[in-house]
Order: C-alpha cells, then structure tokens, then sequence
C-alpha cells in the first residue's frame, strides 16, 4: 500500500553498507570513515547498531554489547555526527536473529529449539576464541518486548539516526512452546516434525507478526524515521511486505562460491528490481549487491567485470543501489572493491535526477509466477532487448493494463473466472496475449486463445521439431533459411476454432527413439515430415489477438538457450506489437535494455553483459543501432549521460535512428523533445 509519509528515501539513492567486524573496531575512525564514504559516492552509510553486539553502551540486559567498543567515548554517535556534517545519511543496522551463548544460559526460552530439543547453534566450529552464538526464536520475546524494542526506544530516543533496516528478518524453523502454542492456537493441530508440511502460511505470518511490532513501534516513537524491510523474488508477498515498512529492499547476490554450474542467472538484479517497481506509487527498491562473490569468500571481490554488470543491473531498472561491504575502507585489503563502488556511484550521480520519479515505457507485461517458466521468458525477453514489466495476478486490473500493448502467461499459471474476463476486455480493446502449454477448460479463455475442443498431452518428445508452416510466416523471421528448428517436450494437443486462427507452427513427431538418434545415419530420415498438429496459434479477436504455443518455449530457453528459442520470442513479440512497437536495438544477447520516461524525456539504459559468467572481462559492444518511434514526436536532442561524449542520430521517416559508437559496460541515453 501507499505510504502518506513522505521520507528521504522516495529519491535515489547511493547506500553504502559496511558490515562491520568487532576485532576492527579500533580502526574506526569516525571522521575519516565518513570522509571515504563522501569520497566513494555514498549519499547514506548503513552501521552496525544493534542486536547480536550493541555498538553503543547499551543497558537492555540480553543485549551484548561490543566488548572492543572504546571506553573514552561513544562510537556511534561520533560516528552519526560525522556523517551528518558530510550531508550522509545514518541508516541503523539491526539483526536479532542470534546472540551469544552466555544468553542462552540466562534465557533459554528466547532461542529456536530443534524437534530434539536442543537449540541451534551458529559456526559452533569456528576457528578462533569466539563465544557461541544461538539463533533466537522469531516469536519470543528476545525479538519482541524483551530485547528488540527496548533496544529501539534505547536508540531512537538516544541517537539521531535516519533510518533503521532489519537485518536477517527470516524465520528459522522452531519448535519451542511459544511456537508450538501459536501454531496450535492459529491452526487448530500440533506443529508438524516435518518442516515441508507447515501451512504455507506459517512461515511469512510470523514474519509479518514480528515486524509488525517494530514497525508500529517506530511509528509511534519516531514516526519521520524510515524502516527498512526485505522482498524476496520469489514465493513473497509484496502487499503484506509493504504494510509493515516504509521502504523495500531486495539482495540478488551474486554468489559465485557454489561453483560455475549454480551460477546465479544474469537477469537476477533486473528482475527483483522490476519486482519491487511492481507497487504504484512506491519509493524505488533499494537493491543490495554484495562485493563478495560469496559469503565464504567475503574478505575478497567479486570479479570487477562481474561486480560492474551486476551493479549496473541496479539503477538500469529503476533501483537504488545500496553496496554491501565487509569492513570499512580502512580494513578491506581488496581495493578492487573501493575502485568499483566508487566508479559506479560516479556514474549513478550522472542519471539519478532524471530517474527520480521517471516511469517505465514497458510495452509488455510479464504475469510474475516465480516458477522457472516466468524465469524462462525473463530470459527470453531480456536477451532479446524487450522492455518489459513483471506483474503479480493481484496487480493485473483491467485499468492497469491498458498501458501495455502484450501481457504473457507462463506455463502452468492459474487463471481464475474473474482474470479470464479481465484478459477477454484486454484483447477485444486492442492488447495481445501469449499463453503457452497447458489451458484450463475454461470455454471464454480457450475462445480466447482461439482453440476448440478437449486437449490431450503427449508424451514427452524427443528428437522433434517445430516446423514453421506457410510462406512470409511472421513466426520464421531471421530464420528463412530453415523448415525445422530444435523441439523438445510435451505438446498439448488441440485444434484451431476458426479462420481466424493461423497456424504458425506444426510438429514433427520424434524420427528415433532418443538412444539411436545418432546411429545409423542411413536411417536418419523423418518418418512423419508433416503433421497438422498445431505448435502456435495465431488468433485475431476485437481489436487485439493472441499467440498460443501448445508447448512450453519457457523450458526450452532455460534449458538449452538455442538461437532459434530467443527467435521465437523475438519474433512473437513483432507480432504483438506490430507498428506499435517502440524501440528495436541490435540483437546482441547478453544486452540488457530499459526505458523509463520522465516529464516528456525518454531514458533509454543498456547494459552489457555479453561473455561467459562470471565475465572476467567486460567486452566492448560496438555501433549499437537504435530505432525509435517518434510517435509525431520531434526531437530536441540526444545524448549519453554516462560518457558524455556527442552521438550522431537522424530522423528517418516515423523513427528516429541512432548508432552508439561504443558500450563498455552501462549507458543511458536521454532524449529530448521539442
């Protein structure tokens, strides 16, 4: 939901996070320390505060507080003032999930209990003289009105902060008597042994419970004080997040220490960012990168190529950046990391006047399932340099719809009564839908979709192929010099219903069992070269059409990221777009594109991520055609706020065309009009 409160935070933002160590606390310096944040860009610092060590005299009993502290002077407060005369903002960092054991001993029933009944505790091999530390149970009172919001009222009553961000908010599963009574008492049975059998509410509710709590606390206490609270891409609710923070922030690490094949995906940093811009009229998400390339690995870089592209993701998509450190300036031994942030802030200091309030020029819309076929036409669209926005079925109203020209349906998404009325008006007023794989019986929607009768499923093929059917097949652009292209899956067998349903595509059933495809070749030969059996469907209804493909392209791009898959999304979204589309950029894949509009300027960013991940260097993009729809529109100019450097563009009949020289890494263009 809105907020009526307007903070500091609604503009963009250069949030710099130092996670700090306590054996390190001598080497803060207060004044020094906000000096190197002005000088890498920073217009707010997140500091460690409170929680598992209080980084202030703090007098809540089970509130440790940091033994290296200094005893001739109060860190914190120095250090809020330094950052205050610097005009940096002072965000108070906060995590109750754990404290040391010496706790534990004197309350036990603040700590999460495992079925056996021991509590849980974190690093207990660590190297070194540490103390053990236990995670705290998210319904006891450590994290409610014994330890956390004393600590809240010891610090905004003490300490001019001007935020406060809740670190590691997640629920650990947990069986003490106060979840097993609340579990009782909410649900009306014991709380199960197995974790996957919890109510699908259960988790998230104890979330929203304990932040509740704080969040109306520091309402009341301190009601100009921004709070801070994580959304998660996936399995989230965004709505419930937002009625109990001023503010969302995402964290799309990108963790290279789980080994090449679990590399996160290169569109990770968009897509949880177009997630948080998913809410009208809410301040921008802040999105957190880690420096690391994995907790494990936390005292070096990420590759500064890697770390670049990943940055750039940020801001490019309508973020706030807010960089994750581990240490101060002074203590980080990869200055790599202190050259990269201060690069990027830089350059974010060049767009983020014309970001402030700018809104997306997305002509598509992608139904947000957080399942691997969204995933699927994620990549898809990214790669193939199609602005779009995600939504979440709550969001998708028939008035919110309008704005856009195509909205996508991902494999397996539930459509209700209610939403196939909404996406019915949306196609007759002119939209486009794209559905793939599995429909529901619903009659209106397979009317819709322009098909008839019952389906039935195939088997799943192998060694089969889409064949593109008819002469100047919107479908085959690119790909004239080909009948056939890879398939692979189940189809959904069905029938077109009329005239007005052009078939695009057709199977070509499997030539071989899969274990004797490659042997012998003399009897390689398709024994069905033809069917009538639909792959996509193309039907005219009202003012508007839909695309049905009767197998899942989703899979087939998360799977094998052939050429011809990107092919078919591209040319698909032609078809649903037609003259309507606005922009058309070089195919390059790996190129990220977005567009955002700001009274009457057009921002267009790209972002190159072209090469093998994690890229251990940036490759350089070169003469990067752009065509725009001018729309009547007459151009003023055209420039690159990034580099700086002029552009040479003209005006060829309704588009305007322009070739950027060079890509490094990030760049937005602003344009003009008269």
């Amino acid at each position: 939901m809105a907020k009526n409160i307007i903070n500091w935070l609604d503009k963009p933002q250069r949030i710099i996070q130092t996670n700090l160590q306590i054996k390190d606390t001598h080497f803060i310096n207060p004044r020094k320390l906000a000096s190197q944040m002005k000088e890498m860009g920073a217009t707010a610092l997140v500091f460690n505060v409170g929680g598992i060590y209080a980084w202030y005299p703090s007098k809540i009993d089970g509130h440790k507080v940091n033994e290296y502290l200094p005893q001739d002077f109060d860190l914190l407060k120095e250090v809020i003032e330094a950052c205050h005369e610097q005009d940096i903002r002072f965000i108070a960092r906060l995590d109750f999930s754990k404290t040391e054991d010496v706790v534990y001993l004197r309350k036990p029933n603040w700590f999460v209990r495992q079925p056996s009944g021991l509590p849980e505790i974190i690093g207990a091999e660590r190297p070194g003289n540490w103390s053990l530390l236990m995670s705290t149970c998210l319904n006891s009172g450590y994290r409610n009105e014994d330890v956390a919001i004393p600590v809240l009222e010891e610090v905004l009553s003490h300490y001019d902060v001007d935020g406060i961000f809740f670190n590691a908010p997640h629920y650990v599963p947990c069986y003490c008597e106060i979840c097993k009574d609340k579990y009782r008492n909410r649900y009306g049975v014991e709380i199960p042994l197995d974790r996957n059998l919890f109510a699908v509410d259960w988790p998230s509710s104890c979330i929203r419970d304990n932040m509740e709590k704080m969040y109306k606390f520091i309402k009341r206490k301190s009601p100009e004080v921004p709070m801070i609270l994580y959304y998660n891409l996936y399995k989230d609710n965004l709505y419930a997040r937002m009625e109990t923070t001023d503010i969302l922030c995402t964290e799309p690490q990108d963790i290279l220490s789980e080994g090449h094949h679990r590399i996160p995906e290169f569109w990770k940093p968009a897509l949880s960012i177009k997630l948080g811009r998913s809410i009208p009229d809410n301040p921008p998400p802040l999105g957190i990168v880690h420096s690391s390339p994995g907790m494990e690995w936390r005292h070096t870089g990420l590759p500064p190529a890697e770390y670049r592209f990943w940055l750039a993701q940020i801001t490019s998509h309508g973020g706030s950046i807010w960089h994750s450190l581990t240490g101060i300036p002074d203590t980080i031994t990869d200055k790599r990391i202190i050259e990269t942030v201060t690069e990027f802030n830089r350059n974010v200091s060049k767009v983020e006047m014309y970001m402030d309030k700018a809104q997306t020029l997305a002509q598509v819309a992608l139904m947000w399932t957080a399942d691997a076929a969204a995933e699927g036409w994620a990549d898809g669209l990214i790669n193939c340099q199609i602005p779009f926005d995600v939504l979440l079925q709550e969001q998708a109203t028939s008035e919110r719809l309008t704005q856009y020209k195509a909205l996508i349906l991902p494999e397996g998404m539930k459509v209700s009564d209610d939403f196939t009325a909404v996406l019915s008006k949306f196609v007759e007023e002119g939209g486009h839908l794209i559905s793939e794989g599995e429909v529901s019986e619903q009659p209106e929607l397979r009317k819709l979709l322009g098909i008839v009768g019952r389906s039935s499923v195939s088997e799943y093929l192998t060694a089969a192929y889409l064949r593109f059917e008819g002469a100047n097949n919107p479908l085959q652009v690119g790909m004239e010099d080909t009948e056939l292209i890879p398939h692979r899956g189940k189809v959904h067998y069905t029938k077109p219903s009329n005239a007005k349903s052009s078939v695009l595509a057709t199977l070509v059933p499997p030539f071989s069992p899969l274990e004797s495809v490659g042997a012998p070749p003399e009897r390689a030969s398709l024994p069905v070269s033809h069917t009538d059996i639909p792959l996509c469907i193309h039907h005219g209804s009202g003012l508007g059409s839909s695309v049905y493909l009767t197998f899942s392209l989703s899979a087939l791009i998360n799977e094998y990221k052939l050429g011809e898959h990107y092919g078919l999304v591209s040319n698909i979204m032609k078809i649903a777009l037609g003259e309507d589309k606005m922009v058309e950029v070089t195919p390059y894949h790996g190129l990220q594109m977005s567009m955002f509009e700001k009274s009457g300027q057009w921002l267009i960013h790209l972002v190159n991520g072209v090469g093998r991940r994690p890229l251990a260097t940036n490759i350089p993009l070169h003469n990067i055609e752009i065509k725009i729809a001018l729309r009547g529109r007459k151009i003023a100019d055209v420039r690159p706020l990034i580099s700086g450097e002029s552009i040479a563009y003209e005006v060829k009949g309704n588009h305007l065309v322009l070739s950027l020289p060079k890509l490094d890494i990030w760049e937005c263009l602003l344009i003009e009009f008269q």
